[in-house]
């Protein structure tokens, strides 16, 4: 990915780094932090670039030049990616690190070097390291990259300027979702869960998959077979959904479908269920607008009673009823 299109994704952070080069005032460490596929490493590699660049423009690298190239694949001799060692950066890592920056660089004054989830460091690990952006070899840049930068040692953010990262869009999760190997009619769905659901699908994959396959089919009983969807909601949907957790989680999936309702209206990208866009279709056009808006609205509502407690499989009858309704 190139400068401008990350720029593109994180317009703040580039115009902080682009003041900065001009300026000449680049930090001499950086905290990356932000959501999983929001482009920390790719940014990380780039801005790399732009200091090694024999051909940039501006502020601009122009990502094939040799520097450019050998810093994209990972074989600049100046350019230095440090990745956990199973589960944590142990101390040896750092300490190989600050051995290879206690050389003169290879081919040039400036080192840097890259964290990848710079949290997952052991206690020894972050000390060392804190020593080294203390009293840093040369001419060095130090980019950390985290997801949980509470997980940080306080010293080790004092000592760094941190560039917080917007989330990213749901296109682009559900892209990484899919070069990681989740299909593509769930990555969508995936994408739009919290982490602590995107955790249980990764532990238990059928759990999500067979729960959004209920919501598909308790919608379109709903609108369609009404007799039929109080004996779904006993038989199925409330021995999948078994907590309050598991059923505000099924809610959440309720809630993309109308979503998916209102979005399919007007345009036919950026669906939770697009590979069921010819059934949301019809089902939208069999509603008016303010019928799915007032379905919306009734998801939420449920949403909230289940904080307050209200019984589950109430809360689900009254919920289908007014989902059936339309109002």
């Amino acid at each position: 990915m190139d400068w401008e299109t990350m720029k593109k994704q994180q317009p703040t952070v580039f115009q902080m780094l682009e003041r900065s080069f001009e300026k000449n005032r680049l930090a001499h460490a950086y905290i990356f932090e932000g959501t999983r596929g929001a482009g920390k490493k790719e940014t990380a590699i780039l801005l790399a670039q732009r200091m090694f660049c024999s051909k940039h423009h501006r502020t601009v690298p122009c990502g094939s030049c040799k520097d450019c190239t050998r810093i994209r694949h990972g074989n600049h001799p100046d350019v230095l990616l440090v990745e956990p060692d199973g589960k944590s950066i142990k101390k040896g890592q750092v300490e190989q690190l600050q051995k290879e920056f206690g050389y003169k660089g290879m081919e040039s004054s400036t080192k840097v070097y890259i964290v990848n989830d710079s949290d997952k460091m052991t206690a020894s690990a972050a000390n060392s390291l804190l020593k080294f952006l203390e009293e840093p070899e040369g001419e060095t840049l130090a980019i950390l990259l985290t997801e949980n930068i509470h997980f940080l040692l306080e010293t080790v953010i004092s000592r760094s300027q941190v560039l917080t990262f917007a989330p990213p869009s749901y296109e682009r999760k559900a892209k990484l979702l899919v070069s990681e190997g989740v299909g593509e009619s769930v990555a969508p769905l995936l994408a739009r869960l919290p982490d602590h659901l995107l955790e249980r699908y990764n532990e238990d994959k059928e759990w999500i998959v067979q729960g959004r396959s209920l919501v598909i089919q308790l919608t379109e009983e709903a609108l369609n077979r009404p007799h039929q969807m109080l004996l779904t909601l006993q038989d199925k949907w409330l021995a999948h959904f078994k907590d309050r957790e598991e059923l505000d989680a099924g809610l959440d999936l309720l809630l993309f479908w109308y979503r998916d309702l209102l979005t399919v209206r007007h345009e036919e990208t950026g669906l939770a269920f697009p590979e069921q866009r010819d059934q949301l279709k019809a089902e939208a056009f069999q509603r008016t607008e303010l019928e799915v808006t007032s379905q919306l609205q009734a998801v939420l509502e449920a949403k909230r009673q289940l904080q307050a407690n209200v019984n589950p499989q109430l809360l689900m009858e009254r919920l289908l009823l007014r989902l059936q309704e339309g109002l």
